[in-house]
Order: C-alpha cells, then sequence, then structure tokens
C-alpha cells in the first residue's frame, strides 16, 4: 500500500507559529498558476480559480499514483498577493486593488506532460472553467520571513504592517518578491475565527537590494 505524502506535515516551507516570525529557506517548487485582480469576496475571476486548479490537480495526484507509484495528499491552495500600494494589505485593506495568482504545488518528480493530459481530461468533462489561462511555472523564493495567522482573513492587516514595517527593517532586511499566503485551512469550509494561514514575505539585505535597484535605474 502506497502511503501518501502530505507536505504540510513534511515540508519545512510549511511550517510555523502563531506570533513568531521564523526564517526559512523555501526551495523552488513548481505550482499550477492562475492570475486575477480585484476583491476575492466578489470576484468571478476568484472563484473561477479555485474551481479550476483543483480538478486539475486531483487528476495530476491520482496519475502520480496510478503511473509512478507515488501517492500524496493534494497540498494547500495558497496564493501570491500584490498592489500598487501595498498599505491596502495593512491599513486601507482596499480589496478592490489587489491582485493576485492562486497556486497549488506539484510535487517535483511529476512530469509536465502529466499535467497536460490531467487539464485535458478536466477539459473534456468541464469546458467553462479557466484552463486555457492555467499554467505550470516554478516560483523562487529563497529566504523568506513567516508567520502562522489563526483567525479571520479580515485581521491580518496588524501581523502583516509589524512584519513588514518593524520586523523586516530591524533585520537590516527589505521585501523582494510578493506576499505569499497559504491556506493551511480550506477557508470554504472552517470558520473564519478558526482558518491557520502562513503568512510568508521573501527578504533579502537592504544593501542588496538598494545597489540592485541602482543597477537598474534608467
Amino acid at each position: 500500500m502506497t502511503t501518501a505524502i502530505d507536505f504540510k506535515k513534511t515540508a519545512d516551507a510549511y511550517q510555523g507559529k502563531r506570533g513568531e516570525f521564523r526564517f526559512v529557506e523555501v526551495p523552488d517548487m513548481r505550482y499550477l498558476m492562475l492570475d486575477g485582480h480585484g476583491d476575492p469576496n466578489t470576484s468571478e475571476a476568484f472563484r473561477g480559480a479555485v474551481e479550476t486548479l483543483y480538478p486539475v490537480a486531483y487528476k495530476v495526484k491520482f496519475a502520480s499514483k496510478q503511473k509512478l507509484g507515488r501517492d500524496y495528499v493534494v497540498p494547500p491552495l495558497e496564493g501570491l498577493w500584490w498592489a500598487e500600494d501595498m498599505a491596502t494589505f495593512t491599513s486601507a485593506r482596499d480589496k478592490s486593488q489587489w491582485s493576485w495568482t492562486l497556486m497549488l504545488m506539484v510535487p517535483s518528480w511529476v512530469h509536465p506532460e502529466m499535467v497536460d493530459i490531467a487539464i485535458e481530461q478536466v477539459r473534456a468533462k468541464d469546458q467553462a472553467l479557466r484552463l486555457d489561462d492555467l499554467r505550470l511555472e516554478l516560483l523562487s523564493e529563497g529566504r523568506c520571513v513567516q508567520t502562522l495567522h489563526v483567525g479571520s482573513f479580515e485581521d491580518e492587516g496588524p501581523v502583516l504592517a509589524h512584519l513588514h514595517e518593524v520586523f523586516i527593517p530591524e533585520q537590516g532586511l527589505s521585501r523582494v518578491g510578493k506576499h505569499h499566503e497559504i491556506y493551511l485551512s480550506d477557508f470554504r469550509k472552517v470558520a473564519p475565527e478558526k482558518q491557520r494561514t502562513l503568512l510568508r514575505q521573501p527578504v533579502a539585505p537592504r544593501s542588496a537590494t538598494s545597489a540592485s535597484s541602482a543597477g537598474s535605474a534608467r
């Protein structure tokens, strides 16, 4: 009997503690990705992304078990978030300004061809999904700071503000890349006050990011 790997339990990148900012070296990881913009509570694109990602991810999981003999639990939903003014995440919480990429991780041993086949299998059953927008892409984040947030998404603002405006600068670091959230709880089923979300921010030494910016100035 094949034992299913649960990355939430085995991968260091999925670990975090409430009230603790933790440094983690995140390896390069491949994801099924879909992009969008706007309030996730009302966006048709957001709902369509969730409805598209999961069927494909489960087809890939079953193919891995059947063809490769390697079973795993479909990893948690993740999201990259950004806006022209990141204060819309910490204070104003103006969700209409948010852009996002929703993602589900694909294990390194899965061949890209298996993903292509899974997409076509899902397309054969439901052509209304956002399959034409779906892509498999490598995400490189490297050194990150992350913490576990327990509670409603609406209560993330103060945690993110402290992370972005206090903790990271005090470490002589700057934010690079995009704000990353990992939904350890299924927000479609779990009450807001019990939701568990990893909040992650890639970082780099402040001097390095300043030098990089100076070198790219036009």
